[in-house]
């Protein structure tokens, strides 16, 4: 099988995204660590280890291997015990999936800092803590495979600054890991899924995307995009790959995943300047003159000041 004898980690691999991917790394060979401690949406509420624990009954019934670490990876120890018995219980860390999540949206002035530090602490913090840790064995053994979840509001989101925000750390954490951990054979990439699961498209969610349509944030074209995704299916293909030995030379790279489409981001890069003569100081005249017709051609303000 395609995951024999390697071993895998899943966070947030309970419900939704992260369980597809956890039965499907699961039913191609690989023994499955769980790491969820079954919390709700928002990440307020504990639910207890059940969901978990549900999630590895089903694996084993199905012939997989999966055991449980019902912890959080906002807890940086928390994730060095999850790494750890992923070492005891299946001899190696082969895979990380940085899967887990919570949702806190909130307009920026009408946010708390509590909020702000939840999810930032569960999306980018949580995943810096179980690279951190997991990748001491990935080098040591000069194998591994990182798939860090991100999200298209790393490219701006209204009323989810700290889940946008957090997400574009993800994105650079993921580059900044490509470099470091490629010469030892462990590749990092990110995928940013669209699928319909209880953190992505509850009733709150179309709620809150209707009002945004309404008030002209989003376009037609996105809020439909929204309201009809698919479901986890589309993603465990991609992510699969990005797992295996084929996608070996596969590092540092952005990918979006949906119902019928693949594709790749843009790498970050200048796609234009102005260059004064000589290393000059550019003066504010000159700027006000050239930033708009030579480096804004094309541009269109996304959120331009309403008329009184």
């Amino acid at each position: 099988m395609l995951f024999e004898n390697r071993a895998a980690i899943v966070t947030g691999g309970a419900r939704g995204i992260g369980r597809a991917i956890a039965e499907e790394l699961a039913r191609l060979g690989a023994g499955v660590v769980i790491m969820d401690p079954g919390t709700s949406k928002d990440g307020a509420t504990a639910e207890g280890a059940t969901p978990a624990e549900e999630a590895a009954e089903a694996i084993k019934a199905a012939g997989g291997a999966a055991i449980v670490a019902a912890e959080s990876v906002s807890d940086h120890d928390a994730c060095a015990r999850t790494v750890a018995l992923c070492k005891e219980s299946f001899g190696s860390v082969d895979i990380l999936i940085n899967n887990a999540g919570v949702l806190r949206p909130k307009m920026i002035w009408n946010m708390p800092v509590e909020s702000w530090d939840v999810v930032v602490d569960t999306h980018l913090r949580g995943q810096y803590s179980m690279i951190h840790h997991a990748a001491q064995h990935m080098r040591q053994q000069r194998w591994g495979r990182i798939v860090n979840m991100g999200s298209e509001a790393w490219r701006g989101t209204v009323g989810g600054a700290n889940y946008g925000a957090a997400k574009g750390g993800v994105f650079s954490l993921t580059r900044a890991m490509a470099r470091e951990l490629g010469k030892y054979g462990v590749t990092a990439n990110t995928v940013c899924p669209a699928a319909a699961t209880r953190l992505t498209l509850d009733e709150s969610v179309k709620e809150g995307f209707r009002k945004r349509l309404e008030a002209g944030l989003v376009t037609q074209e996105r809020y439909d995009a929204v309201i009809n995704m698919g479901g986890p299916e589309h993603i465990i293909p991609l992510v699969s790959y990005l797992c295996s030995e084929a996608a070996a030379n596969v590092n540092g790279q952005a990918f979006r995943a949906e119902a019928g489409r693949v594709g790749i981001y843009n790498d970050p890069e200048i796609k234009a300047s102005l260059v004064k003569a000589g290393k000059e100081v550019f003066t504010l005249d000159e700027l006000s003159a050239l930033v708009p017709s030579a480096l804004l051609q094309g541009y269109v303000n996304p959120a331009p000041a309403e008329s009184e």
